[in-house]
């Protein structure tokens, strides 16, 4: 079950592309979109990811910083992220597997992956909106973050 708004953001300590530390710490101070992808190297993934790289400008014009969360490891997604000029940080949540994943409530158990749930943060780490699909099938509408975000102030 994703969390609901209103509530406090699970800590979490996660290495991107670049083998970095990057936490929930690292994303206060400013809003930020927290991204569970299910499968890098797949369309929907793809083209929600790539959405996103061509939105940065305007996410950094809202003072938004993005993370993408996926449960595959390090080699998996700066593959995806080289290939696809992600500059945005691509965490891997691999082991334990899936564990900030649930944390944040959007771990599939039939797939071991992620659901698509984005989490919208204020700059204190609290969740503003869950931008959410009811099935792995269906990509998030890039809009709905601006929306989002634009509400937070």
């Amino acid at each position: 079950m994703t969390l609901a708004a209103g509530t406090a953001a699970p800590d979490f300590t996660l290495v991107d592309q670049n083998k970095e530390e990057v936490s929930l710490d690292t994303l206060k101070g400013s809003k930020s979109l927290i991204v569970f992808i299910p499968f890098p190297f797949t369309g929907h993934c793809d083209n929600e990811a790539c959405a996103i790289r061509d939105g940065l400008g305007e996410l950094s014009s809202m003072d938004a910083k993005v993370v993408v969360i996926t449960t595959h490891a390090v080699p998996t997604n700066a593959k995806w992220a080289a290939e696809n000029a992600f500059t945005f940080p691509v965490l891997a949540d691999y082991w334990p597997h899936g564990e900030t994943t649930q944390a944040y409530g959007a771990f599939n158990d039939a797939t071991g992956s992620a659901n698509r749930v984005s989490y919208v943060l204020d700059a204190d780490g609290i969740i503003r909106n869950v931008i959410a699909t009811d099935s792995l099938g269906t990509p998030r509408e890039y809009e709905l973050y601006n929306e989002a975000l634009a509400a937070i102030g």
